[in-house]
């Protein structure tokens, strides 16, 4: 046992959360998550209300231990979500968003015992998430996966520590227990690992991706802003190598491949998709092609993580995997950290100059 205001509040053994991304947080990996001694969180954010409504049924049945459920404030039936949440409100511990409910639907959670933890890439999105009375904060930096910012963990942790006074949760570049260990002495309360638990053999990402991701060294993962407009950090992978290497011409013979992947996994017509895309360019931000590419972006990752194609889907990732080389199951991964962190932590205390 490792107690901190993390495992307190959450009623899991060990300061670690599993963060919630899309296709890969499913009940499959959140419950061996939980069963492992650390927090996990359910991706509802990539789901319908129906669908959230049956994963979170299916993992009540596969953990006696709580978790948390992920959704966005703006996505397609998010307020039937929330009811949802609401009314499993005795094994749903905490809810986690980027964007995320106001401070009325904050006090509804807050109301039925549900922690509020959103995560922030900045000092004031940190701020602004405490006065609206969110109960804790995750922190990421920089090198975490998927959409990031620009400043590094050991630059953003303690800057949010200095700014709000809530629990703050470190995430970004996390992976064993000397990470936790470090995250613990700046202050944090715990950490969050999102690649780590992804490449897991409890996670359901395909054996193909799961390869592509260990052999990824760290040269191979970059931050691309042509996917979507907004920086991502991915493996440059054949798909992403495309992508980066597209000048005017290209960029729409890749966006219409974006737009088949769309037509294909949602059955739209291009007329829905082209609808689709020139939403996504009502302030002008956007030009068609990229905003075909963002609308698309979505199903070019399930491409990878749900359907196994590990060259022509996109495979976001923080950078920790270029130094991760294998593939433990929740378990062993937990108990790996915990023992590591326990060694770090009393040679901080005993060393002596």
């Amino acid at each position: 046992m490792l107690k901190t205001p993390l495992t307190e509040a959450l009623g899991c053994r060990v300061p670690v959360i599993q963060t919630a991304m899309g296709w890969i947080a499913t009940p499959q990996l959140v419950a061996a998550t939980s069963n492992a001694g650390a927090f996990g969180f359910l991706a509802a954010a990539v789901m319908s209300p129906k669908e959230t409504a049956e994963e979170i049924a299916k993992l009540r049945d596969m953990t006696p231990h709580p978790f948390g459920v992920n959704f966005h404030s703006f996505q397609p039936g998010a307020a039937e979500i929330v009811e949802i949440i609401l009314a499993n409100k005795d094994r749903v511990r905490a809810v986690s968003f980027g964007r995320g409910p106001d401070a009325k639907m904050i006090g509804r959670f807050k109301d039925a015992g549900i922690l509020c933890i959103p995560t922030v890439g900045a000092v004031k999105h940190a701020q602004k998430m405490a006065e609206l009375g969110c109960d804790m904060v995750t922190v990421q930096g920089g090198e975490g996966g998927g959409h990031t910012g620009s400043v590094p963990t050991t630059v953003l942790l303690p800057q949010v520590l200095d700014a709000v006074k809530i629990p703050v949760v470190a995430a970004g570049g996390f992976a064993d227990g000397r990470g936790l260990a470090a995250a613990l002495a700046y202050g944090a309360c715990g950490i969050a690992m999102g690649t780590r638990f992804m490449m897991t053999s409890d996670s359901p990402v395909p054996t193909g991706p799961k390869s592509a991701y260990v052999k990824a060294g760290t040269g191979d993962i970059i931050v691309s802003t042509k996917v979507d407009g907004i920086p991502q950090r991915m493996i440059l992978n054949p798909l992403l190598k495309r992508i980066e290497g597209s000048g005017k011409t290209a960029m729409w013979a890749r966006a219409i491949e974006a737009g088949l992947e769309m037509k294909r996994q949602t059955g739209m017509g291009w007329g829905d998709v082209l609808r689709t895309a020139k939403g996504m360019t009502s302030h002008g931000e956007m030009p068609l092609a990229q905003a075909m590419m963002a609308a698309a972006a979505p199903m070019m990752i399930q491409r990878a993580v749900v359907s196994g194609d590990a060259e022509n889907g996109l495979m976001a990732t923080g950078m920790v995997a270029g130094r991760l080389t294998d593939l433990p199951s929740c378990q062993q991964l937990v108990d790996s950290i915990m023992a590591e962190a326990e060694v770090r932590l009393s040679a901080l205390t005993v060393y002596k100059a």
